[in-house]
């Protein structure tokens, strides 16, 4: 498992390193309280791709900086809503070697706040998710993308 580091019950710490080895699948599955997901990785995946197939592969996805305050903000709001999401949390050179300016999920990490995804749709920061909630908007999306039953 040299692409993935497990944290805790519910973060995942993912390498975007590149690397030359023979092509070969990682599974890690991650369990939290209530759930569990599995992530497989592509060793010879760019990091790009990585990132976005996980986009498209979790219906809620926080990436954050390694030990980032905002994001425990987050899963606990997203989890008094009863969603557990998956969390990827990158290094600074794994941010920058993101994709370039007009990628908002690096955009986002670059200005030091979490950054999360529902439905495979980039919300924002930690900013933009609250403004979601608090309009009324956030959990008819949880529902939306199947992360929530009500």
């Amino acid at each position: 498992m040299q692409d993935l580091r497990r944290y805790s019950n519910d973060t995942v710490h993912l390498d975007l390193g590149t690397t030359t080895t023979t092509t070969t699948t990682t599974m890690i599955t991650t369990t939290t309280s209530s759930s569990s997901s599995s992530l497989s990785m592509d060793i010879d995946e760019s990091a790009e791709t990585k990132i976005h197939r996980l986009i498209s592969e979790h219906p809620v996805i926080i990436f954050t900086r390694s030990s980032c305050c905002m994001c425990h903000v987050m899963k606990k709001l997203l989890s008094t809503i009863g969603v557990n999401p998956t969390v990827i949390e990158l290094d600074d050179n794994e941010i920058a070697s993101l994709p370039h300016e007009d990628d908002h999920l690096a955009s986002v990490l670059r200005n030091r706040s979490p950054a999360v995804f529902i439905g495979g749709a980039c919300v924002g920061g930690l900013e933009s998710l609250v403004a979601l909630h608090v309009s009324g908007h956030l959990v008819p999306k949880l529902v939306q993308v199947g992360a929530l039953y009500v």
